[in-house]
């Protein structure tokens, strides 16, 4: 079987709201501030962020052009989007998942919507990375979850079937477009709900009572 993991909210942290409290602390001053500046931001990954995603902004344009739209000044858009490499820490509950994955000998790949620099700088501070086979960054390939084509791509550069990939993501609608297309697939919670799943699969054996 082949396990395909989205990245963030499910290998990396990814906490919007805390993300612009630390930022922009004299614009966000409440939970309320901070998810509505979160929404402003970053559009739910779609507009400029999807843009970004997609790789076909770069970030200094991406900096314009949140800034104009939101009314933020470049330095502070520029302060969120310098911050998100160390927002995106491993998960350590789901690094200790894909190990129990790896070692029950399944194939582990990646599907996420990334831009082209955190890519960069995921792979440049984590070794964990290459217990992947491979993987697909949405800015590589200039599409983006939920997209079918994305999906698509992924299965041919993966070598692989719809039906022998799993696929964990923490967007509903990325999971349910993934299942559309004959993907077997699990909405990520938490590291101890997606174990659970991936027993329900077969994919990994229930561990036994001692």
């Amino acid at each position: 079987m082949k396990v395909v993991f989205d990245f963030g909210g499910v290998v990396f942290r990814w906490r919007p709201e805390v993300l612009m409290r630390r930022c922009l602390p004299k614009r966000v001053q409440s939970p309320e501030d901070a998810t509505l500046w979160a929404g402003r931001f970053f559009q739910h990954y779609a507009g400029d962020w999807g843009e970004f995603d997609r790789g076909a902004v770069h970030a200094g344009e991406l900096v314009e052009r949140i800034a104009r739209r939101t009314g933020l000044s470049p330095e502070e858009v520029q302060r969120v989007v310098d911050a998100v490499p160390d927002e995106l820490e491993p998960i350590a509950p789901t690094l200790a998942l894909i190990g129990r994955i790896k070692e029950a000998g399944h194939r582990l790949y990646f599907l996420s919507n990334m831009p082209a620099p955190y890519a960069a700088e995921l792979r440049r501070r984590h070794r964990f990375l290459e217990w992947f086979d491979d993987g697909v960054f949405s800015s590589e390939v200039r599409l983006v979850k939920p997209d079918p084509s994305i999906f698509q791509t992924a299965l041919q550069r993966f070598r692989a079937q719809a039906r022998d990939c799993v696929f964990l993501d923490d967007h509903p609608r990325n999971v349910e477009v993934a299942r559309e297309l004959g993907w077997q697939a699990v909405h990520f919670v938490d590291a101890a709900q997606a174990a659970l799943a991936l027993e329900d699969l077969g994919v990994l054996r229930t561990p036994r009572a001692s």
